[in-house]
């Protein structure tokens, strides 16, 4: 605030000066004190008031270009607001310095005792951090012993597997996975509950299951470890999201800045399946052994016959993609497959929302996003086929996703 005083300031009003010409500090000041003078009368009038101290010294940095000239005002007052307040406004009546054309603009008045409590606060918070550590530094343990306490009391057992977990995994539709308990306990601390441990490399039933039902970010250390982990999560669970620690580092070792720093700057799944070139692993399908009898040469029959129009299906989605291709339009098929329309993709979000027809697929020359993917479940579509899909945060059960590489074409 340059030279002003604060011991005798309780305002200081800040202004923006604009002239049409080159002027300097001399000619503002007193510009200021001329085009106010008789204005507000004896009592607010500025030469009086400073006078007998009541308005310090005006503050005025002016710099010129081009033949302009711009800066900023500060006056200092020890007046009440209200008078401060008007001769805030009085100077806003300023037209002209010298022989220029000018423009005075208040943008704020500032309280200066707001910053004096500051002032105070800072201090007050230096005074007890010295006395804590020079006078009783045992009480910096104890209040670390009880929110310790408090944590411990929160963290609860989960699942079948009875794995580390916040109190708010139930309540919550998203979740963060982390690697062990003592990563639970950290964002605890921070009052993140929705944690939730994998306690080893192997991903358990719990964090499977879990994962089909809410949004979940993985939340792994920045170390090779780490990455072993991520990649088995990212194989049999249905993770949305990978958040992980800087390099080198280990969650339960993160500052609060650079917890919720990594979280703010996770990344879509998907991304780093194709960075790490991982693909999902296939569920096991329980074996009955071999049935004999016309029932399963039925069967076989049924299956393969199923098999045999996916493959149909998939030729045909293959044909109306490849004459798609370029076109940034779209097709929306009946079950037979047979067109029902063709629209712009700018367009089908709306089409496909207010057709009156049953639409059973949908193939188009553009990004399958969340927002299209919602609208074909409201319409009971079966596929919905594009160039590649966006990032989704949930798909859901009864829809089936193809992209160009689905159908075999590169």
């Amino acid at each position: 605030m340059g030279k002003i005083d604060l011991g005798t300031t309780k305002y200081v009003i800040h202004a923006r000066i604009e002239t049409n010409g080159v002027v300097e500090k001399p000619d503002v000041v007193g510009a200021i004190f001329g085009q106010t003078e008789g204005l507000l009368g004896n009592d607010l009038d500025l030469r009086e008031l400073q006078k007998t101290g009541r308005i310090g010294r005006i503050e005025v940095e002016i710099e010129t270009r081009g033949g302009k000239s711009r800066g900023t005002v500060k006056v200092p007052s020890s007046l009440d607001k209200i008078e401060t307040a008007i001769l805030a406004a009085a100077l806003e009546t300023i037209d002209r310095v010298g022989p220029c054309e000018a423009k005075l603009v208040v943008d704020s008045i500032e309280d200066v005792r707001v910053s004096k409590r500051r002032q105070v606060i800072e201090r007050a918070k230096e005074i007890l951090t010295t006395m804590v550590e020079e006078i009783t530094p045992d009480s910096v343990e104890i209040t670390e012993e009880v929110k310790e306490a408090i944590r411990l009391r929160e963290i609860r057992e989960y699942g079948q597997d009875r794995l580390p977990a916040g109190p708010n995994i139930d309540e919550s539709d998203a979740i963060i996975v982390v690697e062990g308990r003592a990563d639970v306990l950290l964002l605890l601390k921070y009052g993140i509950k929705n944690a939730i441990a994998v306690e080893g490399t192997s991903v358990p039933k719990t964090i499977i299951d879990l994962s089909r039902k809410k949004t979940v970010t993985a939340f792994v250390d920045g170390d090779r470890g780490g990455e072993l982990i991520l990649r088995e999560l990212l194989q049999v669970a249905e993770v949305d999201f990978v958040a992980r620690a800087p390099e080198g580092k280990e969650v339960e070792d993160l500052t609060k800045k650079e917890i919720f720093k990594a979280l703010r700057n996770k990344v879509p799944a998907e991304q780093v399946m194709d960075y790490l070139s991982i693909k999902k692993k296939e569920e096991p399908r329980p074996f009955a052994g071999r049935k004999r009898g016309k029932k399963a040469s039925a069967a076989s029959k049924e299956d393969a016959q199923k098999q045999a129009e996916k493959n149909g299906k998939l030729e045909t989605f293959k044909k109306f993609f490849t004459d798609l291709s370029g076109t940034l339009k779209a097709y929306l098929l009946d079950q037979d497959s047979n067109i029902i329309k063709e629209v712009a993709v700018r367009d089908l979000a709306m089409a496909l929302k207010n057709s009156k027809d049953v639409v059973s697929v949908v193939i188009f020359d553009g990004v399958i996003t969340q927002r299209l993917v919602e609208i074909a479940a409201e319409k009971e579509v079966e596929y919905l086929v594009g160039a590649k899909v966006g990032n989704l945060t949930k798909k859901p059960a009864n829809i089936r996703l193809l992209t160009a590489s689905d159908l075999g074409i590169s």
